[in-house]
Parts: C-alpha cells; structure tokens; sequence
C-alpha cells in the first residue's frame, strides 16, 4: 500500500467545502444537453459498425453495413427532439450547457445558431460520439485538438469545457496538457467540483452524472415512465436542497434530444423544471459558471 495509487477514494470525506454559490443558495442545478446526433458510429462516417448506444432498442446488435432504424432514432433527435427542448429551455428561462459532438455540430448549423442565440454553453463532447477506449493516445490528442480547432470554426469560439463521455485511460491527461480549457466533466466522483492533481497541471473537474440522466430510459435497468423519471429527479434535489442547508451542493442533470425529447417524457421534464423553479435559493446555472465561480473562489493552492 506504499506505492503511488492514482484513484482519490477520500475526497472532501465529511467536511466539503461550502461553496459560497452566488446569492447564498442552497443547490446549484445544471441541466446538460447532449447533442450527438450525427456523429455517432456509422458506416456512412467510415465506422466498422452501426452504433449500439442509447437508442430505443435496449441492446441493439453491431451490424457491419447501415442500420436505417437506428439511423432514424438518431435522426428524431435533431429533427423534432431538439427543437422541442429548445422551445421549453427558452420558455422557462433555464440556463443550458450543451456537450456538443462536434461531427454533429457541424451536420446541424441551424441548431447551432439556435443554441448560440439562446446564449447556451456549448462545451465540447469530442470529434465523434464513439468509444476511446482503445484508442492510441498520439491519435486521441490529435483528434482533441481537431475537434477544439473545429469547433472554433463552427460555432465561432473555442469551448471552455470538455467532456467526452467514452473515455479512454489517457483522456483526463490529455485534457489537462491543454491551457484553453477551463474545466473537465469526464468524472461521476463527486457532487462538488474539485481539483484532479494526478497531472503535471491541476486539472478542475466539474463532474457529471449518469443516473440522475435521462439515459436510464435506454438502459435494461432504467426509467420506464416519465413519472419515474420526475420522481428520481425530484428526489434527488429534495435530499440535495436540505443538505443545502449545512453542505451546499451541485445537481447535474443529463439530457440528449433524441430520449427526452419525445413527447411522453417531456411533460416529466416540464414538471420537474417547475418544481425547481418553485423553490427560492436555487442557482440554475451553466457548468462554466459553475468553473468559473470555482476557480475564483477556490483556487488551487
């Protein structure tokens, strides 16, 4: 037990910091978007296989030519489902963050536009929806920086946040070389940001979350009704709030446009948005402001 070990399993153990959120609230809630439509594996994207990930069909095969029905669950979302979360975003006023694939940014520039109109975070979900686990490190970096350069390109600025979702084992070291990026996401660690010290430069990590997600409804052990989803949801601020009374916490909530965005799961979503939104001492934020009000408050020392 001598030897360097690399995981952190201590973290801020019983006493976390207070993290002093902006007009003393007691929750900060960050809803994320994911926007991977289009850059998904797929033959036509020169892929070996069709994509098997979070579509409706719960343990879809990897077929060697294209499969048109996954296509066309891909496609919903940045057809209809998309548009429909845009439309109640902009309504209810609620700040968005959204990890943007950039093969998909650049197959939707009318997206794009909406997104950047709504003054919405696009943070970087990396060049492809794919897996990188077995991807050699020189050729993971040079699709990072790909896709950082293309993203400049597509939606006129480079993204401060990144997180790429599929992770390989050299990914969080290769995010944290980079100096034009504030924050990662690539953690499920914590409901708080820190500082991941296992680099030559301290990397901030805002972390995610994969439960509290609308993933779950494409997943064998998941959501099976929008209400499920509110209740999951509901439950997991309500415990998070009054904990905010002596710990103050973060909230993140996962979307993607083609699983929320059908109509029977909106309407939990729409319900769930307003009953935050009842409650006062709540910080409904973008996950760079969540970074930047960090790095002020707790630099790194």
């Amino acid at each position: 037990m001598n030897h360097a070990y690399p995981r952190d399993l201590i973290g801020y153990g019983d006493t976390p910091p207070n993290p002093n959120w902006p007009s003393n609230a007691k929750i900060a809630v960050q809803f994320v978007l994911n926007y991977e439509e289009g850059g998904e594996n797929c033959v036509l994207h020169g892929d070996d296989t069709s994509e098997v990930f979070l579509s409706e069909i719960i343990g879809a095969q990897a077929y060697k030519d294209r499969h048109l029905s996954m296509e066309s669950m891909y496609e919903y979302g940045s057809r209809v489902g998309f548009w429909r979360l845009h439309r109640l975003f902009e309504r209810l006023q609620v700040p968005i963050t959204v990890f943007g694939v950039t093969m998909a940014l650049q197959r939707n520039p009318e997206a794009v536009a909406a997104m950047k109109e709504a003054n919405w975070e696009i943070a970087s979900h990396g060049m492809r929806w794919i897996h990188y686990q077995n991807m050699p490190e020189a050729q993971e970096r040079k699709m990072i920086d790909a896709s950082m350069q293309l993203h400049q390109a597509i939606t006129g600025s480079k993204p401060v946040g990144w997180y790429t979702g599929r992770t390989s084992p050299n990914t969080l070291k290769l995010i944290s070389e980079r100096d034009d990026l504030l924050y990662c996401a690539d953690s499920y660690a914590d409901d708080l940001p820190y500082y991941d010290t296992n680099y030559p430069k301290p990397l901030l990590i805002v972390p995610y979350t994969l439960d509290t997600n609308d993933m779950r409804f494409a997943s064998a052990q998941g959501f099976n009704s929008g209400e499920q989803f509110y209740q999951y949801l509901k439950d997991a601020f309500d415990v998070l709030y009054e904990e905010g009374n002596y710990a103050p916490k973060m909230l993140s909530i996962g979307l993607h446009c083609r699983i929320v965005g059908r109509p029977a799961r909106m309407a939990a979503l729409q319900r769930f948005i307003e009953y935050v939104q009842s409650h006062d001492r709540v910080w409904l934020s973008t996950r760079q402001e969540i970074a930047q009000h960090w790095k002020e408050h707790f630099p790194f020392k």
